[in-house]
């Protein structure tokens, strides 16, 4: 009998050391996302090593191209708007028309084509596609000296051209009255699809896709060590790099930090945080950005996530007018840059859209969209990303160990609060309320967000924090 219980013990032993080291290792593999080797190019994949060449590129548009533009702009067809509907509607015809006759009268864009090749840009293949990014060096560096490698990734609907007020803060901060106690190497890649990133052939590019890409491309660069920055799709590809390549990413710095696994106590802080915030770690700031909830969180994003439904179903049909209409792609873009800056700019005839930026950047912008053709493919982004449903990706599940800084702008889209964000986020050293500013904040407000990056990286550098994680 006794050795009958000891062979038992021994197979409790056995089946429970067993559990624990299945559990251990199935912990310390979660940890990470698995970087995803693609082929987004046309056809099968050549047997042959990709050519990992980086060549000059310049941005260049044709009279043909141009003429073509002109004649699409005078043959725009205009709809009235309601009465007293302002951007209740969408963007308002009244002022779409002010801003057509700017553009086919008083907008340069040869002259911007000037200010885009103002900074270096380049392209290289990397998994079958043709990826475009700016690269800036530092102008000059104090002697011993070295620049940071930073990775600055864009979203919809805006471009690489969103960091252009940015790269000079960042890459001779003291010629501009900021420290240059750091002192950065800026890239800033096109998402496939979007700009001069050839769009994937393939279906299933989504942001972990993207990541893999950028990624593969900072190594190509020469960056085994680098800090990644996004807002809107950014947020998600410099998260899932983060994921994908923890030992290599020294910093994560955002300006949108959505968190999409919501667990019982999220919920029950929706219900009660504004009753009683300590309990859930709310801020008075949380308190007055997020409630009442029903109005500052359910009610705005049914109002303002149509679009995204639209691009997550069927981008290809919606993408098929923007793509042929200058005028309808404006449209689209620029009511997006109204009511993402400041949702009471929809009360505003002119959407509110020259008190933050100016037009001749927002056309930028558009023309981006339009000369490279990319309207569909950057929408196909949504389908990919969320055809499968929120909360069902493995990147989804996986926490972020690498150190994390946010910038917390008042007039985001939504706000997520520290407290939340730490469930994803597990080792935030910076989080900051913004003064101001929305969601395009590198566009909108380039000094507060170079200032946050900088004292981000300042304190991730000083406490060699990225070697703790």
């Amino acid at each position: 009998c006794s050795s009958l219980a000891g062979v038992m013990l021994l197979e409790v032993f056995l089946i429970l050391g067993t559990v624990i080291v299945y559990c251990f290792l199935s912990k310390k593999k979660e940890e990470t996302l698995p970087f995803k080797e693609g082929w987004w190019g046309k056809g099968q994949k050549p047997d042959a090593e990709e050519d990992a060449t980086i060549w000059p590129f310049k941005v260049e548009t044709t009279e043909k191209e141009l003429s073509d533009l002109f004649r699409r702009l005078d043959q725009a067809r205009f709809t009235e708007p309601l009465e007293d509907s302002c951007f209740h509607y969408g963007t308002n015809s009244v002022y779409l028309r002010k801003v057509v006759s700017y553009w086919k009268n008083q907008f340069n864009w040869k002259k911007q084509v000037e200010v885009l090749n103002q900074y270096p840009q380049f392209k290289t293949k990397i998994q079958g596609i043709d990826i475009h990014f700016v690269h800036v060096k530092p102008p000059r560096l104090p002697e011993g000296r070295s620049a940071k490698p930073l990775l600055m990734v864009h979203g919809w609907p805006g471009s690489f051209y969103e960091f252009y007020k940015i790269i000079p803060l960042l890459t001779d901060p003291a010629s501009h009255g900021l420290s240059d106690e750091h002192i950065f190497e800026v890239i800033c890649p096109s998402i496939p699809g979007y700009g001069f990133s050839e769009a994937p052939h393939k279906k299933g590019f989504n942001s972990v896709s993207a990541a893999s890409v950028f990624y593969e491309l900072m190594l190509r660069l020469g960056f085994s060590e680098f800090y990644a920055q996004g807002g809107d799709c950014g947020w998600l590809i410099c998260t899932n790099l983060a994921q994908i390549a923890p030992d290599h990413l020294k910093g994560l710095h955002l300006n949108l930090a959505f968190v999409t696994n919501m667990g019982f106590t999220h919920l029950l802080s929706i219900l009660l945080g504004r009753y009683l915030p300590g309990l859930f770690g709310f801020q008075e700031e949380d308190v007055r950005r997020m409630f009442p909830f029903l109005k500052k969180g359910l009610y705005k994003i049914l109002l303002e996530s149509g679009y995204a439904h639209i691009q997550a179903t069927k981008p290809d049909t919606a993408g098929c007018g923007l793509n042929d209409s200058p005028v309808g792609l404006a449209a689209y873009i620029l009511e997006k840059f109204s009511t993402w800056t400041d949702l009471e700019f929809r009360n505003l005839e002119d959407g509110g859209l020259e008190r933050k930026f100016d037009l001749d950047d927002l056309l930028t912008n558009v023309m981006i969209y339009w000369v490279s053709g990319c309207i569909v493919s950057s929408m196909r982004f949504y389908k990919e990303n969320l055809q499968e449903g929120i909360g069902t990706q493995q990147h989804e599940r996986l926490t972020v160990q690498v150190p994390t800084g946010i910038a917390s702008f008042p007039n985001e889209i939504m706000h997520t609060p520290q407290a939340w964000a730490r469930k994803k986020y597990t080792n935030i050293v910076s989080f900051n309320f913004m003064p101001q500013g929305g969601h395009f904040a590198a566009l909108e407000e380039p000094r507060l967000l170079a200032e946050d990056i900088l004292q981000f990286v300042g304190k991730v550098e000083k406490g060699q924090l990225w070697r703790k994680k």
